[in-house]
């Protein structure tokens, strides 16, 4: 399906995610580098934890007049920066355009959020497939032109289902996965296939407010503030690092139908914020928290 984001000028930039012992001299070791090879900086963004005593970067420049081959920058920073400071970096080129697996079940929200800021050209990806566990959402996927995979998923079959997803994700070199409202657990062999590069979304009233009617529960008990989170998937369920999350208020005045909505409109932009964030190489994962780049 040709999106807007298509006609549209990409920078040639690089970008570089790094974090490790923090001492003194890191920032000028990295941006003497960038500049030595006519690199220009055109974002730069640092954090101490000083308790932890990290030191977080993430860097980002022009690549039209950068001395070394956009093959060898890795090589090169490897072998005379992080190598000497222990460091843990990952690069990325604008050039590259990341490729987004949804999955999703039968709420279209979400997927009709993320759909609409794709086909706007908000975001530079490329989303080749949908996958459901329900045939649901089919009629969205076949409106936007995307292929739609089902995959019915029950306790007998879930190892063989996951299976042949994971194999169609490495068919269609897939980067990262959304979780647009997809409501199964995902098995810890699965994402382990993906680490870091699964992005869900739930409701806030996690562990309060558990099960299938969470919104009725919370209506029940007069709660004032609503929410929602998403954060990347780990083995432990809802427990992953966090990317983003928001609330809004409520009242004794909202109706349960009310409260859903209030949540809904929460989880679809919290959600996009997050793939957002991603899609920008503006997110950091250590020790199970994120550090997210302004």
């Amino acid at each position: 399906m040709k999106t807007i984001k298509q006609l549209q000028e990409k920078k040639n930039t690089a970008t570089l995610l790094i974090h490790c012992p923090d001492k003194k001299g890191i920032l000028a070791t990295v941006t003497e580098f960038l500049n030595q090879n006519f690199g220009n900086i055109i974002y730069l963004d640092q954090h101490v934890d000083r308790q932890e005593k990290i030191f977080y970067m993430r860097v980002e420049w022009e690549l039209d007049n950068f001395a070394i081959p956009t093959d060898k920058i890795g090589e090169y920073f490897e072998t005379l920066i992080a190598t000497p400071l222990q460091m843990k970096w990952r690069l990325y080129s604008s050039n590259v355009t990341p490729r987004m697996a949804l999955f999703v079940s039968k709420m279209p929200h979400c997927l009709f959020d993320i759909l609409a800021r794709y086909t706007a050209g908000e975001w530079d990806v490329e989303i080749p497939l949908i996958i459901s566990n329900h045939k649901t959402l089919k009629p969205v996927a076949d409106s936007f032109g995307i292929d739609f995979h089902y995959f019915p998923i029950t306790k007998e079959n879930k190892i063989e289902q996951e299976t042949a997803e994971l194999e169609l994700l490495k068919k269609h070199k897939i980067n990262f996965v959304v979780l647009a409202r997809y409501m199964q657990i995902l098995s810890a062999d699965f994402v382990q296939n993906y680490p870091n590069k699964v992005i869900n979304i739930h409701h806030s009233f996690l562990p309060a407010f558990a099960g299938a009617k969470p919104y009725h529960a919370a209506h029940k008990r007069g709660v004032k503030i609503i929410g929602a989170t998403s954060h990347y998937v780990t083995s432990d369920l809802d427990a992953g690092p966090i990317i983003e999350q928001n609330v809004t208020r409520c009242s004794h005045v909202d109706t349960v139908q009310n409260l859903i909505r209030k949540g809904r409109d929460l989880e679809k932009i919290v959600l996009s914020q997050a793939v957002y964030k991603h899609l920008q190489r503006k997110l950091l994962v250590y020790n199970n928290r994120t550090v997210v780049f302004n």
